[in-house]
């Protein structure tokens, strides 16, 4: 194969066996080019991405995403997967509405063998896929890729254990690019590494064990000890020994980016049996400089120059609402030294970077891993203090058991901040936060809120604080209205909604959260057309403002509830109970999500999928006051 365009002559994984090593380094610089250019222009994750190439290519070198079952953690480092196994002209539509997802998706293509997007899973589903292998009489290769963050999560070790215990053969590989698993350890233990994939060292192995085994009487107890001896001081000088003791064979750390030598690697352990476990080391970012020198802010980032790296960003762009929820809780904590802050993973996502640095001691970041985050909360509430939890609302939903047995079973008081609520756009519907009115509302002792504009969230988050119970507030990704931020930060009453306009009696609009400016809208384009009404911020998805929904039906009648969250079981469900069990005489139209997952796109495109921008959300009212869509179905 010609050395020139290498990237463009590439449409199998199984091409790469051809290449020479300097093709494949070729071809690796090829592929980062092709990731930079496509997510300078569409955002993504970038870093992971660039930092996994030369792994993907001695991999798919050696074994077949085809055949073998390959599942990359998270799906984060997966973009040179993507191109490699038959996407590589559909690259340049990642994430875009109609486009690849930045993740594996198994309706996507047969060569990605589980989706992900939540962390710390590869190695469960890895092994439940080699229990079938192996149920069923197959002969292939299964292999999960997990980064070191993933590996903070309870699950991934969970994984590990039962997979150690079964004995199957399975390969886990741990890309290790932040977090270093040991860091001291390095020429000596890759020299080992190297020495022990040898295929001289297994012969030699089997050869010793067998010649001191055949020692009359005392063969069996010499080998022990010096099984013994082995492991001692494997454990002393290696990093792996916590992986061997669970039953695994350890292979690492190894440079992630040498491609000749994982490619020998991995033709060794291709033919071992049973558990295998290698880790290697690699540069988040590797091939563009910026990301190298800031991982973290090029981990998932937006649209940048790809020449020089620099972020597009609007400045006349109104404060994010996770900005504001950050300077606001430093604010408060500053004169409440009850107040502290946990983060599972994301200090800047979730705004917290600035509590981290100004009030380091209340603050705690504890890797991927929600279900501990709520608990230690839940042990800190238990203890006098007052915890806010910061996680993405579909991060949120790992922590659900905690969040009802060991939060509001014992009514103690945890603010939990949803971020990133309702529709988040690219990311796809494995990132959609469009669940959490529903698993939060129905837990006894839990009061549920979502602000209009970035404004109220203050209000809101000084009002969760100030319970002596567990309350959640939701908030969306990215910008905030723009409204004036009042100086004094007050509390809301419980279960007070806002009446916002009354000009007249034909419908009622109770809306939520981010709902409530395009629900505005709505009754303004209606008002243009002579209907008009009550128009109402809820505020609170639980408790409800009964004496509200009780003035919209005695003045109304008609009442719709607009909400971006899933229809089943959220807010409009909450309305309707409300409405028949309290024997209201009202007729009910619900608008918010579909009962389907949200494809991915821009949150406008988003809307208009779903229905809910302004002109759509004014046309289903009319449509409803007409009687042509008079269902509780929305």
């Amino acid at each position: 194969m010609s050395d020139d365009q290498i990237l463009s002559q590439i449409n199998s994984s199984e091409q790469l066996k051809k290449l020479t090593l300097p093709q494949l380094d070729k071809l690796a610089a090829e592929i980062r080019e092709m990731i930079i250019e496509t997510v300078s222009n569409n955002g993504g994750h970038l870093a992971p991405s660039l930092g996994t190439v030369d792994l993907t290519l001695a991999l798919y070198s050696v074994f077949n995403p085809a055949k073998d079952k390959i599942i990359w953690d998270v799906g984060h480092q997966a973009y040179a997967h993507k191109i490699l196994t038959g996407r590589r002209d559909v690259f340049h539509t990642l994430r875009t509405k109609g486009g690849i997802t930045g993740f594996p998706k198994r309706e996507e293509s047969s060569c990605d063998a589980f989706g992900v997007g939540h962390a710390s899973t590869s190695i469960s589903a890895a092994l439940g896929m080699a229990v079938a292998r192996d149920l069923r009489n197959e002969d292939h290769n299964v292999i999960a890729i997990i980064g070191d963050g993933a590996m903070t999560g309870g699950e991934s070790f969970e994984g590990l254990n039962s997979a150690g215990d079964s004995g199957r053969n399975l390969i886990v590989i741990v890309n290790d690019n932040e977090m270093s698993i040991d860091k001291n350890v390095g020429a000596l233990s890759e020299y080992l590494s190297q020495i022990k994939v040898h295929p001289q060292y297994s012969k030699t192995m089997r050869d010793v064990e067998e010649l001191l085994k055949s020692i009359p009487h005392i063969g069996g107890q010499v080998y022990k000890t010096v099984e013994v001896i082995k492991n001692g001081v494997s454990a002393a000088l290696t990093p792996g020994a916590f992986f061997e003791e669970i039953g695994f064979n350890y292979y690492g750390p190894l440079d992630g980016h040498n491609i000749q030598m994982m490619q020998q690697v991995f033709r060794q352990i291709k033919e071992e049996e049973g558990p295998i476990l290698v880790h290697l080391r690699t540069t988040k970012g590797k091939g563009f400089q910026p990301a190298e020198n800031k991982p973290s802010t090029f981990h998932g980032i937006g649209r940048f120059a790809a020449d020089t790296g620099l972020i597009e960003k609007d400045p006349d762009a109104p404060s994010s609402y996770t900005e504001v929820f950050g300077n606001t809780l430093v604010q408060l904590a500053k004169n409440n030294e009850d107040i502290t802050a946990i983060t599972a993973a994301m200090p800047a996502g979730t705004g917290l970077k600035k509590f981290a640095l100004e009030i380091p001691d209340r603050f705690f970041d504890v890797g991927i891993a929600e279900e501990h985050a709520v608990t230690l909360a839940a042990g800190m509430a238990a203890a006098g203090l007052h915890p806010v939890v910061a996680i993405y609302s579909t991060f949120a939903q790992r922590a659900y058991d905690q969040l009802i047995h060991d939060v509001c079973l014992q009514k103690l008081p945890v603010t939990l901040c949803l971020d990133r609520g309702g529709l988040v756009g690219a990311d796809g519907p494995t990132h959609h936060g469009v669940f959490d009115y529903s698993y939060t509302r129905h837990i006894p002792g839990m009061v549920v809120m979502s602000p209009k504009d970035e404004n109220e969230l203050r209000h809101m988050l000084h009002t969760a604080i100030k319970l002596n119970g567990p309350a959640s507030i939701r908030y969306p990704r990215g910008a905030g209205l723009g409204v004036e931020l009042e100086d004094e930060i007050h509390s809301l009453e419980v279960g007070k909604a806002e009446l916002l306009s009354e000009d007249g009696n034909d419908v009622a609009v109770l809306a939520i959260g981010s709902m409530v400016k395009n629900s505005s809208e709505a009754m303004n384009l209606l008002a243009e057309s002579g209907i008009k009404g009550m128009m109402v911020n809820m505020r609170f998805v639980k408790p409800l403002d009964g004496e509200m929904i009780a003035k919209a039906a005695s003045s109304c009648h008609y009442i719709v509830t607009v909400e971006e969250n899933v229809l089943e079981g959220g807010f409009g469900s909450a309305v309707l109970e409300h409405i028949n069990d309290n024997g209201i005489d009202a007729k009910v139209l619900r608008i918010g999500l579909p009962d389907s997952f949200v494809e991915q796109g821009s949150t406008s495109q988003l809307y208009e999928i779903c229905g809910l921008l302004p002109e759509q959300i004014a046309a289903r009212i009319k449509g409803f006051l007409e009687g042509q869509t008079g269902d509780n179905n929305g």
